[in-house]
Parts: structure tokens; C-alpha cells; sequence
């Protein structure tokens, strides 16, 4: 499956901001769909995960002001940020996988497919 992250970009403190991973070769009924982040100089981070079918985790201290949602009917999982804040500035990046378990949502090897990243800035 190939994945396509967009909807980055520049926005202040506080706003919010609404990332999408389209899939393109097959559905993404029956894989689980993850975001992950990754600041200059840091390690992939995990932000949040939606399970198929459907149960959800988010990274720490994310829960709060993140959503994660899928579209099946776009073939598209959403990752809705608000309230967003400067140290949200990342590139961010969507995975897939048929198989993850729940124990390995969080890190970022065990993912077999990756979207090319969409950069999100925040200004404070």
C-alpha cells in the first residue's frame, strides 16, 4: 500500500491543523494506521494509532488535543491537532500495517509501510 501525508503546514500557537494519510493501491480496510512525528535532531516519536477495527492510542501527553479518525469511505485516516504548540513542530509521518500488534503500535520499526512525510510548524 502506498501512503500519501498532507495537510502540514505553518500555523500559531494554540490553532489547529488537520493531517491526512491517503492510501493509493488497495484499501486500508484491515490495516491499522499510525502517525508519527520527528523534530530535527530527535528520534521518531510516536503521536497516535488507529487499530483495525477501530480501537485508538495516542502518544503521551497527546491524548488531550489530538484525534485520530478514519474515513473509510475516502480510504483516508485523519489526524485532527488542536491547540497545537511550538514543540508540535515535526515532520509528520503516517504508517501502515496489516498485522501490528497492540504491544508495538508505539514503535516505529514494526510498521511496514510509511507515507513520505508532511511538515507541520508552529509558531509561537
Amino acid at each position: 500500500v502506498q501512503l500519501q501525508a498532507s495537510g502540514g503546514g505553518l500555523v500559531q500557537a494554540g490553532g489547529s491543523l488537520r493531517l491526512s494519510c491517503a492510501a493509493s493501491g488497495r484499501t486500508l480496510s484491515g490495516y491499522s494506521v499510525g502517525w508519527f512525528r520527528q523534530a530535527p535532531g530527535k528520534e521518531r516519536e510516536f503521536v497516535a494509532a488507529i487499530r483495525w477495527p477501530g480501537s485508538i492510542r495516542y502518544g503521551d501527553s497527546l491524548k488531550d488535543r489530538f484525534t485520530i479518525s478514519r474515513d473509510s469511505a475516502k480510504n483516508t485516516v485523519l489526524l485532527q491537532m488542536k491547540s497545537v504548540k511550538p514543540e508540535d513542530t515535526a515532520v509528520y509521518y503516517c504508517a501502515a500495517d496489516r498485522s501490528i500488534i497492540s504491544s508495538s503500535l508505539s514503535y516505529a520499526p514494526n510498521w511496514d509501510y510509511w507515507g513520505q512525510g508532511t511538515q507541520v510548524t508552529v509558531s509561537s
